[in-house]
């Protein structure tokens, strides 16, 4: 899930840069702004979640 994380962040990213070119409407470029953005938090919420360690894990 780690890779998944990290992988899922560029592509929120590129959906915010490519809403950004090719909308000239306002509001449709603002909806996919902010779906990219959602985007992104969900990625990195999932490379953090990811890297925590397990609620029963022993610490050596």
């Amino acid at each position: 899930m780690k890779y998944a994380g990290l992988l899922v962040m560029p592509a929120g990213f590129f959906l915010t840069l490519a809403a950004l070119v090719l909308f000239a409407d306002g509001t449709r470029r603002f909806a996919f702004v902010l779906c990219g953005l959602a985007v992104v938090a969900m990625g990195l919420a999932v490379a953090v979640r990811s890297h925590m360690p397990a609620k029963g894990a022993n610490r050596p």
